[in-house]
């Protein structure tokens, strides 16, 4: 066995339609490869097979499907997968049971008053992810002092407790053994107060694994925050997904001999950060595909655009994710994938369902892309396999892929080319119910082209994946317009430059190997263990030392574990981290103190109050200085770098970049000549002027016109995006300008809704979403509404209207209306309704009008 440097290291993305590989060979050259995640025609495990083939290719020996592969030539796997993502929306998961304090067994099921989807008239019960309950005797109260209350014990927390019932481990002895025998080996167990007092649960997870249970997750270690509802519903998917994941893992190791003893493993978590084959857990594997993503973009791009904040937009076959970098990941601690609230960390990446497999739609006269997807089977139209109209449709329709740039792996025996003529077929019979309706309809209009019908749904298509960006931009008090766009995903590149052009970026920057980045972030990722635990202190001087105290017993619990694992102290670094809020209210945050040195007023670790603040008012416009500020948790992030460092830089080139043919695309205006490069060809200093397609053997990148593309030192594409040239609109039917205003409009009034209920303090408003935004144009007439409450929906039309016809020109900026007058369009006393006229400059009277 040689040296890592003699070795292959692996890094795969197994995502929902492909799967990605990155491998830096012996002698540090790199070979990738894209496959389908599913082919159970041709092979079990997607990633095993890569990882056959390479090997296969690299070392010119024949290894058989199916056989064990030598390890004695891996150094290193590294993978994101969507095993806990699919199980999760599929409900494949292990059979589980809930133990919970008596008292409380329906807690989970009643869950929150949150009500996700208010126009549905049939409104299920939320799915839960335990088969049964067993109620556990054990009780745990805040201390109260009252009469007859035993001596107190102080939790983890600091606050006083008192122990009111220990745990009956007799009478649970039987209970638990009854599950065994009904064939129920995975456990959730969820006390109250175990955030602060774990020891109940600890000595119930004793029992259960001496009784034989093979899995079994503790709340208090899965993830130890205030709120049993999201810290019980937590556990619940930890002991749900592991043993799903834990088997997935055995069967990769068993397509290797040995079992990859000698091979080092890790896998991607949801918190952007690798972790050791054993302990990749249920509960942080859920973004663990679209995690590497970020990671790559942020050791990349971020690094290469001298620091300039980096959007990220990964467009792949069913769905595009965007997010964020400035310097630091970002994290949010609780969020809900397929119906259950997680509390643990996470990448902020919003997700929209328009990707290339994305379904196109013509309802009711507007032009609809998605949430439907063809997926990877059967997939596009152009696949060959009977699939139906989409996005990889359009493009191919407009020119923007060529067949001939693509593998013979499609079509029944998946031996064929992509099929242009099934592409125009299937798109052709949208055409026909768009014309259908347009000459029939109230107003009739002229006839569109197929090729106009197309771009109308990638225009509409662009803007579905413009509306994440402005939630994760304009929402939290960013300009989308100061930041890069990094692109990447097998899809990202036809869009780049539309997408950059709708947000007022200048500049989109693609990575060489665009098409594979999620795999390549895995490659460039560090190793990261973090420390939690909950708090109950006031952000005062009084409490700045037991915070200083707290966080460095926390940063030596990293240390220790990362030097566990083989990593020197120069190679781990660690960072800290404060769970702020006003107090009385439910919206923490939290924050780093790394742009926020210490100072004679602040913990040692840094200024987090300060911190805190300018963060509050960037993405909610105000502070409330007169509340105390409180810390809910204590955390540290350890890093031990371990990512691959990768030489690759391009040749110099002194000649014209080669022109490998030219093609027709369509754009808007019609046709126009674009010459096709390969990205293999192309060399340090070759500048090309849009429009042009650069192909490589994962992706196409479509540079518009008025855009000009740049290759950078280390090979990567830089675009310098023109202006979009102005266009007139006019009162005629137009359906692609309905859909794409309808998305704009409708991005403003979620946006509205998402800050009030994150900053409100009543529970009806935060969970019930007893509130309603809405738009109004300048006659007070409905412009678009966020999903809201309907019956304030009906009312609030009047009310802006009764309050314009009663001011009249008595209306100025900077003017706030609160209303609740019954004769004055209001529903009822305690509905108040708060308008907000918006003028433009050098216009007297509000040019709209914003009501919530």
């Amino acid at each position: 066995m040689g040296s890592p440097e003699e070795r292959f290291h692996f890094a795969i993305d197994r995502g929902g339609t492909f799967t990605d590989v990155f491998a830096q060979c012996p002698g540090g050259h790199v070979r990738v490869l894209k496959l389908l995640s599913e082919d159970p025609a041709n092979y079990a495990d997607a990633p095993t097979e890569g990882i056959r083939r390479i090997l296969e290719q690299e070392r010119g020996v024949l290894l058989p499907r199916g056989r064990p592969l030598d390890t004695s030539h891996i150094a290193s796997i590294r993978m994101g997968t969507t095993v806990a993502t699919n199980a999760l929306l599929e409900r494949q998961g292990e059979r589980v049971a809930l133990l919970v304090t008596r008292g409380f067994r329906d807690l989970l099921h009643i869950g929150t008053q949150a009500r996700p989807d208010l126009f549905d008239l049939a409104v299920p019960m939320p799915e839960v992810l335990y088969e049964e309950v067993v109620e556990v005797d054990e009780r745990v109260l805040l201390y109260r002092g009252e009469p007859g209350a035993g001596s107190p014990v102080k939790g983890c927390t600091g606050d006083l407790l008192e122990i009111q019932q220990p745990v009956d481990l007799a009478a649970l002895r039987g209970k638990l053994e009854g599950l065994l025998t009904r064939g129920i080996h995975s456990l959730a167990v969820v006390l109250m107060h175990s955030y602060t007092w774990a020891q109940h649960e600890q000595q119930v997870g004793t029992l259960a694994r001496e009784l034989g249970f093979t899995h079994v997750s503790l709340s208090s270690e899965v993830m130890p925050m205030v709120r049993i509802v999201p810290r019980g519903h937590t556990a619940c998917a930890d002991a749900y997904l592991t043993p799903t994941i834990q088997r997935y893992v055995q069967g990769f190791r068993r397509g290797f001999q040995g079992q990859l003893k000698n091979v080092q493993v890790l896998f991607m978590r949801s918190d952007g950060g690798l972790a050791p084959m054993d302990a990749f857990s249920g509960s942080r594997a859920v973004l663990s595909g679209p995690a590497g993503g970020v990671v790559g973009y942020s050791t990349t791009t971020y690094q290469l655009e001298g620091g300039q904040p980096v959007i990220g937009f990964d467009m792949g076959g069913t769905s595009t994710d965007v997010s964020r970098y400035a310097g630091e990941f970002e994290h949010v601690f609780e969020a809900s994938t397929a119906g259950v609230t997680l509390q643990a960390p996470q990448l902020d990446i919003n997700t929209v369902a328009a990707g290339g497999g994305s379904r196109l739609f013509f309802r009711s006269g507007l032009f609809v892309v998605g949430p439907e997807s063809a997926g990877a089977h059967p997939g596009p139209a152009c696949y060959r396999k009977g699939g139906p109209v989409t996005v990889t449709d359009a493009n191919l329709v407009l020119g923007r892929l060529l067949p001939a740039s693509f593998p013979c792996i499609f079509g029944p025996g998946e031996d064929q080319p992509l099929s242009p003529e099934a592409s125009r077929k299937a798109l052709e019979a949208v055409a026909m119910e768009v014309n259908s309706f347009l000459a029939s309809g109230p107003c009739p209009a002229s006839q569109l082209s197929l090729e106009e019908v197309a771009m109308g749904f990638v225009r509409v298509a662009n803007e579905a994946m413009c509306r994440p960006i402005r939630a994760l931009t304009q929402a939290r008090g960013h300009d989308p317009s100061a930041h890069v766009l990094a692109c990447f995903g097998g899809a990202g590149g036809q869009h780049a430059c539309a997408i950059a052009r709708a947000l007022g970026m200048d500049t989109v920057h693609i990575h060489r190997h665009s098409g594979l980045l999620s795999a390549l972030g895995l490659a460039l990722a560090d190793v990261v263990h973090e420390a939690q635990e909950p708090c109950s202190l006031s952000y005062t001087p009084e409490t700045f030392a037991q915070l200083d105290q707290r966080l460095s017993r926390l940063e030596e619990q990293c240390v220790d574990a990362l030097q566990a694992q083989g990593f020197s102290r120069s190679q781990i670094s660690t960072e800290s981290f404060l769970h702020l809020r006003y107090q009385g209210t439910d919206c923490a945050l939290m924050v780093s103190a790394n742009q926020h040195p210490a100072t004679t007023c602040s913990p040692r670790a840094g200024d987090f109050g300060a911190a805190f603040v300018e963060r509050y008012m960037r993405e909610f416009g105000f502070i409330i200085p007169e509340r105390s500020v409180v810390v809910d948790d204590v955390r540290v992030r350890g890093t031990g770098r371990s990512g691959l460092q990768l030489e690759e830089t391009s040749k110099i080139q002194s000649g014209p970049p080669h022109v490998e043919k030219v093609t027709q695309c369509y754009f808007e205006g019609g046709y126009q000549e674009t010459p096709v490069y390969l990205l293999g060809e192309l060399g340090y200093g070759h500048q090309l002027q849009g429009p042009c397609l650069i192909i490589d053997n994962n992706s196409t990148i479509l540079v518009e016109p008025g855009c000009q593309a740049e290759v950078i030192e280390t090979g990567d594409i830089r675009i310098s995006v023109g202006a979009e040239a102005p266009s007139m609109i006019d009162t005629k039917l137009d359906p692609i300008q309905l859909s794409i205003f309808s998305h704009r409009f409708m991005s403003i009034a979620e946006q509205m809704g998402r800050i009030l209920q994150r900053t409100a303090i009543s529970t009806n408003i935060k969970e019930r979403l007893d509130f309603s935004c809405a738009l109004f144009g300048p006659d007070g007439g409905l412009v678009s509404n966020a999903p809201h409450i309907p019956v304030h929906l009906g009312a609030m039309q009047e009310t802006v209207q009764f309050q314009i016809q009663h001011l009249g020109a008595d209306l100025h900026p900077g003017d706030v209306l609160l209303s609740n007058h019954p004769s004055a369009g209001g529903s009822h006393l305690p509905d108040l309704t708060v308008i907000t006229p918006v003028f433009w400059p050098g216009q007297s009277r509000p040019v709209f009008y914003v009501a919530s």
